[in-house]
């Protein structure tokens, strides 16, 4: 067992410095061929940032452990609100007066609903169900490059300057990319593999790994990121990532997901697991839309929330 959560760290540890190496080189890259800020943003940030998830999950439906795949989205999602979102609101109340932020927050509660709707209605994630979850994605990207390019303002865009290394291709730039090229499916490789073992040895459901561990680990650059800006009290520029990276677990990581094979929901699933995401996806929109700052005593309630999600998780699997 002991073999097993050191290669799953270790696992982490490769896939979130993989990751953030894959976007610093292909926004190398396409800045050093000329690609505009706006579609590098829309695409290579937006994406690359999610790719953690994405090849975890993807890896996860391959290897015939589905249940780590699906756990790594809904646990992503509670995280990112209950955890991500509430710990930092401790230190410095978050700011939902961000233009725009409303009609992303009704995006992401479509996006929980059509997610939700597969689980409830369908059972299963396959390849018809990802490729409309899909879909959504490229919907929503489209959306926000009408938008962006016509001089709205859109809070999800990325700042394309935090992963600019040159402007020109080097050996750095092409050093990153092959690094995180190799580097994202060899720790989702540890990940996964090490996951399901761990899962088989406690006696567990796969998704319990994915809720927990996978999820937890992957959610940290954006626990890091939002903390960092409550610190310098530059909240109004967190969430507007975490409601994006919310409808990117939801329409692409799910999607992949679905075009990679069959990822079915499990009872624990439905009467839990997804439950609490839609509220968690609730409760945020409902700050958002009555634009309702997320101050320390909300922070409490939500990193609260999810010390209880996982001591119920905990409890159902039998005291793990």
């Amino acid at each position: 067992m002991g073999a097993e959560i050191f290669l799953i760290v270790v696992g982490l540890i490769i896939l979130l410095v993989a990751g953030d190496l894959l976007v610093r080189g292909a926004v190398g890259l396409a800045a050093a061929l000329n690609v505009p800020a706006l579609l590098i943003s829309l695409t290579i940030v937006a994406f690359g940032t999610s790719a953690p998830e994405l090849v975890v999950s993807v890896q996860a439906v391959l290897s015939g452990s589905d249940g780590i795949a699906l756990g790594n989205i809904i646990g992503s999602n509670v995280a990112n609100v209950f955890l991500v979102l509430g710990l930092p609101a401790i230190i410095y109340p978050i700011t939902t007066h961000v233009i725009g932020l409303r009609r992303h927050a009704v995006f992401m509660l479509a996006a929980t609903a059509a997610f939700a709707g597969a689980a409830y209605y369908v059972g299963y994630i396959d390849t018809r169900m990802g490729a409309a979850l899909f879909g959504g994605i490229i919907i929503y990207v489209a959306y926000m490059w009408f938008r962006a390019s016509h001089g709205g303002n859109e809070p999800i865009i990325d700042e394309v300057d935090e992963y600019l290394e040159a402007s020109s291709i080097s050996a750095k730039t092409l050093l990153f990319l092959a690094a995180g090229l190799v580097g994202l499916p060899l720790g989702a490789h540890l990940l996964v593999t090490n996951g399901a073992a761990m899962a088989a040895g406690l006696g567990v459901r796969d998704e319990l790994i994915g809720l927990t561990i996978v999820a937890f680990g992957t959610s940290l650059p954006e626990l890091a990121t939002v903390a960092a800006a409550a610190v310098h009290k530059k909240s109004d520029v967190a969430i507007g990532g975490i409601i994006g990276s919310n409808i990117f677990n939801l329409l692409a990581v799910g999607g992949a997901a679905g075009l990679a094979g069959k990822a079915t929901f499990d009872a624990a699933s439905l009467s839990v697991d997804i439950p609490v995401m839609i509220l968690a996806s609730l409760i945020l929109s409902a700050f958002v839309l009555t634009r309702r700052d997320i101050g320390r005593l909300s922070g409490l309630f939500l990193f609260g929330a999810y010390v209880g999600f996982i001591i119920a998780l905990a409890k159902l699997a039998g005291g793990i």
